[in-house]
């Protein structure tokens, strides 16, 4: 099985006729993907991509397609938060925003808002996700995936990556890879994702890539002392001085808040498996498999 994403998913692309949404478009439905739509204001009643139609907004797109997921390429600068709005309002059920930079206080207004309309919000700043074999939403390269019983939930996109190699080359597949991003404000956080696995038969372990700032990984360990299900757990930035950002947006420790060795330490209470090294991770997994 997988979460959240499968083969009966059908995706808009919001911003299809850019340069980044019409590639990964591209990709998206070469990958399987059913790509039904795409979102344009003022370019409606295109077609792209052969056969995808245009539309003028998310709620025509929903309207003509039964769209059940949009993925957000819409810039920062050109109101990629109100894109988020706009599909919430659309009450579709799964968005996933790819943008980057958008302003935190824009983030807040749309994740609340979001959150009103009772759906889910995964990014902004983020690869997607993917259930190998099946669909996938975002810029995840396709190729590397393979089907299996690990799910993956991680901040950094190029960790994901390196991870699903590392355990993919010792034959060891994935249900769904989920990237929730890398920014502060996040739509889908690794707490909202666990239980998701925790509840999906085919999972039969978890990889969890956390990094420095913020608490979500300690927030994460509190759930994960009630899972039935084995995690393994690495945590990037170890070495980053204090009050300097790594990477991403949310990759920074202020005090004593998002310190590695706080998140280490509340992981391994939590009877999570802790690596020191991302190359650690495929020989961990594979004990607790078997």
């Amino acid at each position: 099985m997988s979460i959240l994403l499968n083969k009966e998913t059908k995706v808009i692309v919001q911003a299809i006729t850019g340069r980044e949404g019409g590639f990964h478009a591209r990709l998206m439905k070469e990958y399987g993907t059913q790509v039904v739509g795409g979102v344009t204001p003022g370019k409606g009643r295109q077609t792209v991509l052969d056969d995808v139609p245009v539309f003028n907004t998310v709620k025509q797109a929903v309207e003509e397609t039964g769209a059940t997921a949009s993925c957000i390429f819409v810039r920062a600068e050109h109101n990629a938060a109100d894109a988020v709005m706009e599909a919430a309002d659309a009450q579709v059920p799964l968005i996933v925003c790819i943008t980057e930079g958008i302003p935190q206080q824009d983030m807040v207004k749309a994740v609340d808002f979001v959150k009103q309309q009772g759906v889910r919000l995964i990014g902004g700043n983020c690869p997607g996700l993917i259930t190998p074999g099946d669909a996938k939403i975002g810029i995840m390269p396709g190729h590397i995936h393979t089907p299996g019983p690990v799910g993956i939930v991680s901040r950094s996109g190029t960790l994901t990556y390196e991870v699903v190699v590392n355990l993919s080359r010792v034959g060891i597949g994935q249900t769904t890879v989920v990237g929730i991003g890398g920014d502060p404000i996040l739509g889908t956080r690794f707490v909202d994702v666990l239980p998701l696995f925790e509840a999906d038969p085919e999972t039969k372990a978890v990889v969890l890539c956390g990094e420095i700032g913020g608490s979500d990984e300690e927030v994460a360990a509190e759930y994960i002392k009630s899972m039935t299900k084995p995690v393994v757990s690495f945590i990037s930035g170890r070495t980053a001085p204090e009050g300097k950002r790594m990477g991403h947006a949310g990759a920074i420790i202020s005090g004593r808040s998002g310190t590695p060795q706080a998140k280490v330490d509340a992981l391994n209470a939590a009877g999570a498996t802790v690596a020191d090294s991302l190359a650690d991770i495929p020989d961990m997994v594979q004990k607790l498999l078997s």
